[in-house]
């Protein structure tokens, strides 16, 4: 469970940051802006969509510290999260060796982004490539995509309010690739199908998943032990 997070977590810091044109310069910032911090707990609404799955919405507390320790408590129930999208830690990733490229233009939500791809040096490695879509007039990532060897292309955007200041989203919403979904073991669901129960492999081929967070509060560097993440 934690490996979606690991990679989403780091990701949700990249805030408000001076100037910085170059890819180089620009990914550098960002890496001094992740280690402001350290560690923070938030209460949030956790909505999973599967087609084959019903799964409830829920209300969660998240647990982060860095680099890439995370917890999702549900009192009620297990919120989802595939492992397939656990491969990247974004956090690694900006502190490992790559190649920032500027991408060009586009535009996210509305507002112009900047595209900076990033290729890692390591060729062998699980990661083929990470996509970000940058704001540059408030130096938000509001975007990003990372492919993968073995479990296709994910993608994260990042929707951003009233915890701005803080450099933490409200919303964030993830989609991915369903095919090789698996179950934690020991949890069921109802499907949807209303009759045959297939298994996930078979009705979520070639189908895209979301998970979706919308965050209520956020507890930033108040120090968590490692103990809360066994």
């Amino acid at each position: 469970m934690k490996t979606f997070f690991s990679f989403l977590f780091p990701l949700v810091l990249l805030t408000t940051v001076a100037g910085a044109q170059d890819p180089s310069a620009l990914m550098k910032q960002i890496r001094d802006r992740m280690e402001k911090i350290s560690d923070y707990e938030a209460g949030a609404r956790f909505k999973t969509e599967i087609s084959f799955l019903k799964v409830p919405d829920a209300l969660v507390k998240i647990y982060y510290k860095k680099p890439d320790k995370i917890k999702i408590k549900n009192e009620n129930g297990i919120s989802l999260v595939p492992k397939e999208t656990g491969s990247i830690s974004l956090y690694s990733l900006v502190n490992s060796p790559y190649q920032a490229l500027d991408a060009g233009t586009g535009t996210i939500q509305g507002v112009p982004v900047r595209i900076i791809k990033l290729l890692p040096s390591d060729e062998n490695g699980e990661l083929v490539l990470a996509t970000l879509y940058i704001d540059t007039r408030r130096m938000l990532v509001l975007k990003a995509k990372t492919t993968t060897r073995e479990s296709g292309t994910d993608e994260v955007e990042l929707f951003y309010g009233k915890f701005l200041q803080t450099g933490l989203p409200d919303k964030i919403i993830f989609s991915f690739n369903t095919q090789d979904f698996k179950l934690p073991k020991g949890v069921t669901f109802d499907y949807d199908d209303g009759s045959e129960k297939k298994k996930p492999a078979e009705t979520g081929k070639n189908q895209r998943g979301k998970i979706e967070i919308t965050f209520l509060d956020y507890s930033i560097n108040k120090g968590i032990s490692d103990s809360v993440f066994k």
